[in-house]
């Protein structure tokens, strides 16, 4: 089937750690400092960002190991602020420090020769990984003690997986991939990286925002503007997690429904984004059970790289993306055809320009509130990630990914990544957290899975 469900598997982890240590830049670069910018500021209460890759082969363990420190110390020098630690200046305004004299990053070495590949690439949920991935249930702002980047390289019977997390104050996902992509090219024996990062935040965005950070509530302000002002539980509900693999003819045939009859006043043809975004947004919802009047939000975290005025480079380093919202009622979502939703979302995202993205800015920058990586907003569905990033072109010198999955942090109730699917293409692999009772339905969704 087209929206295949990756099947359940049972495996007992068993993780042993065999060694610690710490890898800085390869030379020394003196002493560094970067303030942090609004774009970057909000997220100091999300968790650290984890990714988990899952590889076959690399067949000398050990050996792979030094190869993989060895191009982490010289990936460091062009992305050395990953190799620091955030500090405050005298006025309370958060920077990323770094000094020759500083740890650098943590990697940790370990064994799982009980696991293989198999068992992890098939396997529903996110509980298995937790061994696999540092950083479990750390807060960003901890960075001012803790190292920006953590590795865990892990000996599986028949592979390894390299388990990371970074600090998600100090990096989004297009920058997390860059990194990536930059580490590999070393250990491929790259003298230098392709495309250097450009590391002046400030030309982005150079307010000095100072903060004062408490730890923040369970029910900010910013949360309670699609409920009527009620207070979200502080209870969570039992979540599940499963990974739906949509192949090139299932994404083709998703897009071209949302694109036969286009909504008035739609600015241009539904893009692959817009249209699986409004397949997901409708299929949720369903799986919900939403009374009619139950508000709904879709929440897209957007790369503004090429929006804001004027535009940064691709290689941008640091947080560069906003999160975007558009809200309308369950009962409305449902009884209009596939084509409103995408409407709805093509609209905020079109909306989502230079000055719009300035107005945000002024208005935290005047009221800063440190989010919660739950605050997405009610009964909401909140995309990160994106199908553009090449995770399976991440090759250290043994082959590409078998899978490339998101860590246990920052989930909650409606939360999505995308990835491209491994085949390439168009096909897209969609990782969805949901209320236990509503993913029972989601999964049993033919319309969603793309069955007759």
């Amino acid at each position: 089937m087209a929206g295949e469900v990756a099947k359940e598997e049972t495996v007992v982890t068993n993780v042993k750690i065999l060694k610690k240590s710490n890898v800085k830049p390869h030379k020394p670069l003196g002493k560094k400092e970067c303030q942090l910018v609004t774009f970057d500021l909000p997220y100091l209460a999300f968790y650290y960002n984890q990714k988990l890759l899952i590889y076959k082969g690399a067949e000398n363990f050990e050996e792979t190991v030094e190869k993989l420190k060895d191009g982490l110390a010289l990936v460091l020098e062009d992305f050395y602020q990953l190799a620091g630690k955030l500090g405050k200046d005298e006025e309370e305004v958060f920077k990323v420090e770094y000094d020759d004299d500083m740890d650098g990053a943590e990697v940790i070495v370990a064994a799982a020769e009980g696991i293989e590949v198999a068992d992890l690439t098939d396997e529903e949920g996110t509980s298995k990984f937790l061994d696999l991935i540092p950083c479990n249930k750390i807060l960003n702002f901890e960075g001012l003690h803790r190292p920006l980047l953590a590795v865990q390289l892990t000996k599986l019977k028949d592979g390894l997986t390299i388990g990371i997390a970074f600090n998600h104050a100090v990096l989004d996902g297009t920058s997390t991939w860059h990194f990536m992509t930059s580490w590999a090219e070393l250990c491929c024996g790259s003298t230098s990286i392709s495309v250097p990062p450009f590391l002046e935040r400030t030309k982005a965005r150079n307010t000095r925002v100072k903060l004062n950070l408490s730890p923040p509530s369970d029910a900010p302000e910013s949360a309670k503007s699609a409920t009527n002002g009620e207070v979200i539980p502080s209870v969570d509900p039992p979540l599940r997690e499963r990974l739906f693999k949509f192949s090139e003819s299932a994404i083709d045939q998703i897009k071209s429904k949302v694109n036969t009859n286009p909504p008035e006043g739609s600015s241009a043809p539904f893009s692959t984004f817009q249209s699986l975004s409004a397949h997901v947004w409708l299929a949720v919802t369903r799986a919900r059970q939403l009374k009619p009047e139950d508000y709904t939000v879709y929440t897209v975290f957007a790369d503004c790289r090429k929006r804001v005025d004027p535009p940064m480079p691709e290689s941008y380093f640091g947080n560069l993306i906003q999160a975007i919202f558009t809200v309308t009622a369950a009962g409305l979502l449902l009884a209009q055809p596939i084509e409103f939703a995408a409407g709805m979302i093509q609209q905020a995202i079109v909306k989502h320009d230079a000055k719009a993205i300035d107005e945000r800015n002024k208005e935290w920058e005047s009221n800063p509130k440190i989010f919660q990586y739950k605050d997405a907003g009610v009964n909401c569905v909140a995309v990160g990630s994106s199908p553009r990033f090449k995770v399976y072109d991440v090759d250290f010198g043994w082959g590409k990914p078998e899978s490339v999955r998101s860590g246990s942090n920052n989930r909650f109730d409606g939360m999505v990544y995308l990835y491209q699917g491994k085949n390439g293409g168009r096909s897209i692999d969609v990782e969805i957290s949901l209320e236990a009772n509503a993913m029972e339905r989601l999964e049993k969704d033919k319309e969603f899975l793309m069955e007759a």
